[in-house]
């Protein structure tokens, strides 16, 4: 199995590591339980904008019973941990700043829409005050992954701007991406402060990046790296989390990797880029909240710097 395991890592490292938008492993979004679900909404809405990362949702499911999942024989899973399985469905999708036109835009981003399930198992050494967090996405960039539809669907409902240019979207691809994130504890005081580091690969076929990143909390919070068992039943706390990322690649931006007949992409990428994401997030006994925003600089050489925002909502199940 480890042989397996070194053949798929060096088949497809050098097709990317890729960063996601939307992210619900790191370690101050944990939900004390192996049984849980959450639901994450993004919009630029929430900043008073309409361009670039335009919205994003992910339906996230922990259960026990995924451990039963053939693809976990493909994760990392080291020893002395507690593991988390789990499956999500996530949808992204993007836009350029003048989404009315039916013509190309040249001088922004492409159209771009992509839908993925998602395995994945998080492993917390209670000990180490470390995690790894494995995970293989599944699914399709293109017309397939409905963008238009929802958009306009959305924009109808709410009276706003009917989006004209979604035929010159990047057109249909497969999305294949293994993923493997890694977070250490470096300082916590009480239960009120705690900063942690993080790296992260992403290996597939919609984005290509390598990051690295520190967060921190201060608040009311349980600590992530202990035992399963919240010590705390009620949790208010702020969070930061700052990234800087290498980009190989950006499917979003440049096109699939094996369909090359978008209309329109954009190879002039950022190779280097930065985030932060910043926000509030609220647990009791069986609830999770959160809202958060995104800085996100510029990802190509004519584009800008943007931001967006979202919630998240959670119960033990």
């Amino acid at each position: 199995m480890k042989t397996t395991k070194t053949i798929l890592i060096l088949l497809l490292f050098p097709i990317l590591l890729f960063a996601q938008k939307i992210e619900n492993t790191a370690s101050f979004r944990d939900i004390k339980t192996d049984n849980y679900f959450r639901f994450n909404y993004d919009n630029d809405y929430f900043t008073g904008v309409d361009q670039n990362y335009t919205q994003g949702y992910n339906f996230e499911l922990v259960a026990p019973i995924f451990e039963k999942n053939p693809i976990n024989k493909l994760f990392f899973k080291p020893k002395n941990s507690e593991f988390n399985y789990g499956l999500s469905l996530e949808h992204i999708g993007f836009t350029p700043n003048n989404i009315k036109s039916t013509q190309i835009q040249y001088d922004d981003r492409p159209f771009a829409a992509a839908i993925m399930l998602k395995s994945f198992v998080i492993a917390t050494d209670t000990i180490q005050k470390s995690r790894f967090v494995s995970s293989l996405n599944l699914g399709i960039i293109g017309p397939g992954a409905f963008g238009k539809e929802m958009q306009v669907a959305i924009h109808e409902a709410t009276g706003n701007t009917i989006p004209g240019g979604w035929q010159n979207q990047i057109k249909n691809d497969v999305v294949l991406n293994y993923e493997l994130n890694y977070e250490k504890q470096i300082l916590r005081y009480s239960n009120i402060f705690s900063l942690n580091a993080s790296s992260n690969v992403r290996i597939g076929t919609l984005y290509t990046n390598a990051s690295i990143g520190l967060n921190t909390t201060i608040g009311l919070i349980n600590n992530p790296f202990s035992s399963s068992k919240a010590k705390r039943k009620f949790e208010l706390y702020f969070f930061s989390q700052v990234l800087a990322s290498a980009i190989g690649y950006d499917a979003t931006l440049q096109g699939g990797l094996f369909n090359t007949k978008s209309p329109y992409t954009i190879n002039s990428i950022e190779r280097f880029t930065a985030q932060n994401h910043y926000g509030i997030i609220m647990q009791t006994k069986r609830l999770y909240f959160e809202y958060f925003q995104t800085l996100q600089t510029r990802e190509y050489e004519i584009g800008k710097s943007y931001k967006w925002g979202g919630i998240k909502i959670g119960f033990r199940l």
